[in-house]
């Protein structure tokens, strides 16, 4: 009798550690083909990235002017 109930407690006490540690983890879950984030998304830490330029082109431009002012000074005989 007293061997079953340690065999009984052990499995109760191992099913309640499991079901905590199923409950207590905030995993991604796939269902019906979605992605659904962790129940506590709301209480993560806000990443901040900072607004860019309006123009996203601004280095481009930049280079193509540089460029054509290269190309001008090979012209003109400046620089070889």
């Amino acid at each position: 009798m007293k061997n079953t109930m340690c065999k009984l407690s052990g499995l109760t006490a191992g099913l309640m550690v499991c079901t905590l540690a199923l409950c207590s983890t905030g995993c991604q879950s796939w269902i019906g083909g979605q992605t659904l984030p962790s129940p506590h998304y709301l209480t993560d830490d806000i990443q901040y990235f900072p607004k860019g330029p309006e123009f996203r082109l601004t280095n481009t431009v930049r280079q193509h002017e540089e460029y054509r002012l290269q190309q001008e000074a090979i012209e003109a005989g400046l620089t070889e």
